[in-house]
C-alpha cells in the first residue's frame, strides 16, 4: 500500500505543471497568431481586387492538402468582414471539399480506403449515408464527429450523389459563421491596438461581444443536436459518438 502513495502525492504537481505549460503555450500561440493575422491581412488587402480570388484558391488548396482551414476562416473575418468573409469561406471550403471528394472517387480511392479501413465510426457513417445520403452529410457538416478534411475524402468512397454532397455543404455555414465572426472581432482588436479609433466606443464592442456570444451559443446547440442525430442514424451511443 505504501508504494502507491508517492504517485498520488506527485499527481497534483504534475497537473499544475501541465496547466502552466498549457497556459504558456496558448499565450505564445496567441501572440504568434496576432502577428500572423496582422501580416496576412496586410498582404491580402494589398492585392486589391485579386485578394478574394487568391484567398479562395488558397482555401481550396489547404482543404485538399489536409491543412485545417480554421486559421484561414478567422483571417477571412479580419480581412473581408463578416458578410463577405463568410461568402468567401463557403466558396473556398465547398470547392475544396468537392475537389477532395472527386479525388477520392478517382485517383486517390485506394489510399483513402486504406486510411479509413477498420474504422467502425466511418463504417457506421457509410451505412447511414447509403440510407439517407443528403441528410447524413448535412448532419456531418454540422457536427465535428469526423475530421472535416478526412470526411471530404471519406465521403468520396460512399455512394452519396455528388449533387447531394455539394448541396449538403450548407451544413458548414454555422461553423464558418462562428470562426469568421471570431476573426472579425480579432481583426478589429488588432486594428484598434495599432490605431485607436474614437468612433468605436464601449457600446460598439458590447454589441460585437453579444453577437459573438449568441453565435457561439447557437452553434453549440446546433452541433449537439446534429451529434445526437448522427448517433441515432448510425446506431452509436452518445458516448461512442464523443
Amino acid at each position: 500500500m505504501s508504494a502507491e502513495k508517492p504517485p498520488a502525492k506527485r499527481l497534483p504537481i504534475a497537473r499544475v505543471l501541465v496547466g502552466v505549460v498549457a497556459v504558456i503555450a496558448l499565450a505564445a500561440l496567441g501572440r504568434q497568431f496576432g502577428v500572423f493575422l496582422e501580416r496576412f491581412v496586410e498582404w491580402v488587402e494589398g492585392l486589391g481586387a485579386l485578394g478574394p480570388i487568391v484567398f479562395v484558391l488558397g482555401y481550396v488548396a489547404a482543404t485538399v492538402a489536409f491543412i485545417p482551414g480554421s486559421v484561414l476562416t478567422l483571417a477571412a473575418g479580419a480581412i473581408f468582414g463578416l458578410g463577405q468573409g463568410v461568402v468567401y469561406v463557403m466558396i473556398g471550403a465547398t470547392t475544396g471539399a468537392s475537389v477532395a471528394f472527386l479525388l477520392a472517387r478517382s485517383v486517390a480511392r485506394e489510399a483513402i480506403a486504406q486510411r479509413v479501413a477498420g474504422n467502425p465510426r466511418f463504417a457506421a457513417i457509410d451505412r447511414a449515408v447509403g440510407r439517407e445520403g443528403f441528410k447524413i452529410v448535412v448532419l456531418l457538416r454540422l457536427s465535428p464527429v469526423f475530421p472535416f478534411n478526412m470526411l471530404n475524402y471519406g465521403l468520396g468512397l460512399t455512394n452519396v450523389r455528388f449533387v447531394d454532397y455539394v448541396a449538403a455543404s450548407i451544413g458548414m455555414l454555422p461553423g464558418s459563421l462562428l470562426y469568421t465572426y471570431s476573426g472579425f472581432v480579432a481583426g478589429d482588436l488588432v486594428r484598434l491596438a495599432g490605431n485607436p479609433s474614437p468612433e468605436r466606443g464601449p457600446g460598439y464592442y458590447a454589441v460585437v461581444a453579444l453577437g459573438l456570444a449568441a453565435t457561439i451559443a447557437v452553434t453549440t446547440i446546433v452541433t449537439r443536436t446534429a451529434r445526437r442525430a448522427i448517433s441515432e442514424a448510425t446506431g452509436e451511443t452518445e458516448a461512442g459518438a464523443g
